[in-house]
């Protein structure tokens, strides 16, 4: 675990990501079990389950979750506190833990699951102390600009619109 910047309100962990998958309920320890299910069957149809077992960085802030890939720190997912309606350990397996997270712009919930060797009951404590010290500041200052999630996920597909024309116009060039 690493404190990435001064400010006592951001830290970040490295753990591995296990992937996302969407979820019908927004909480439940059986919604938990079953996404860790479903990842353990393989997809090829699903991008979720083919960036499994990756190591990122879990960035925790009062904010939200964000989850970064752990070289380039690249934003994979970004979750608001607001939009996070359960997290805990998996039961099953205590080195699991996960959140459940509803999309800011649909009406779907997902799963994000982790995995830690050491840190996976202390994520899950922190994560629900940033989002009770959420909500207290959020009644002070008021709820979070959606404008800015969803200009985070414009940059975030257009990212990913520049990486696939620069791998096409490599293969055109070879």
């Amino acid at each position: 675990m690493s404190d990435t910047s001064g400010d006592d309100n951001e830290i970040s962990f490295p753990v591995k990501f296990l992937g996302r998958v969407e979820v019908v309920r927004p909480d439940g320890l059986q919604v938990l079990e079953e996404a860790a299910q479903s990842l353990k069957t393989p997809d090829k149809y699903s991008p979720e389950k083919a960036a499994k077992k990756s190591k990122i960085h879990l960035f925790l802030s009062l904010s939200g979750v964000d989850i970064l890939e752990n070289k380039t720190k690249f934003l994979l997912y970004a979750c608001p506190l607001s939009t996070i309606s359960f997290c805990a350990v998996l039961p099953s397996s205590p080195k699991v833990f996960g959140f459940v997270a509803k999309h800011p712009a649909a009406d779907m919930n997902h799963c994000y699951l982790f995995q830690s060797q050491k840190f996976s009951h202390v994520l899950v404590s922190l994560i629900g102390d940033a989002f009770r010290a959420s909500k207290k500041e959020e009644s002070v200052r008021g709820g979070r600009d959606l404008i800015v999630e969803a200009l985070r996920h414009k940059n975030k597909m257009l990212q990913r619109e520049n990486a696939e024309m620069k791998r096409r116009l490599a293969a055109q060039i070879n």
